[in-house]
């Protein structure tokens, strides 16, 4: 079932992709997904004493304990469908036989959500520059 998901988000990102009239030079055009939650622990001072006045008058606790915690927040990263390759990557590709994983339309790419920009011309894109995708998910 999770192939012929993929399978259908590829199909339906080239379809995509011929109906937007830009051609991007050196980025790549991603529609995010659903944020990826994850588990932080996160630590907070913990005192059960009452404040003091130090010599100099001002008042200050001593925090002799820790307390740590675990919250679900957005992570700092996000899977997104690839929907326009650069033409330059696309170039780059073709000249080069790297060891590098090509990145097609249709891949869903892991990028760090602080580097996109969001593209206003497509409602819920974002552009993401080639050395700002982490990995490209199979």
């Amino acid at each position: 079932m999770e192939e012929n998901k993929n399978i259908d988000q590829s199909l339906l990102a080239n379809d995509i992709s011929n109906k937007i009239n830009y051609e991007f030079l050196d980025c790549f055009l991603v529609k995010p997904l659903d944020k990826i939650k994850v588990k932080k622990e996160f630590t907070k001072p913990v005192s059960d004493k009452k404040p003091k006045k130090d010599k100099n008058g001002i008042e200050a606790i001593d925090y002799d304990k820790v307390e740590t915690e675990v919250k679900e927040v957005d992570s700092d990263f996000r899977e997104g469908i690839v929907l326009k390759v650069p033409r330059q990557y696309e170039q780059y590709m073709q000249k080069e036989e790297l060891g590098t994983t090509p990145i097609h339309i249709g891949d869903t790419v892991v990028y760090r959500e602080a580097a996109a920009r969001y593209f206003d011309l497509l409602k819920d894109s974002h552009m993401i520059k080639s050395y700002d995708i982490i990995a490209v998910k199979r």
